[in-house]
């Protein structure tokens, strides 16, 4: 089973994806300015919106 991907920005989820496509689209994001996150295709749908998103609080 392949374990789907979804980045996370602030107004929007994306299509589930592989984890390299994921990786590719925060870089992506990324060189643009804008910041996003990889989460779990399970994760996104527990969340359901990216306000229900926690951000990671990383020092």
């Amino acid at each position: 089973m392949d374990q789907k991907f979804v980045v996370v920005t602030d107004n929007a989820f994306s299509t589930p994806m592989s984890k390299d496509e994921a990786i590719k689209s925060v870089k992506e994001h990324d060189k643009n300015g804008a910041t996003a996150y990889i989460i779990s295709e399970k994760e996104a749908k527990r969340v359901k919106t990216p306000d229900n998103f926690n951000k990671p609080k990383w020092s």
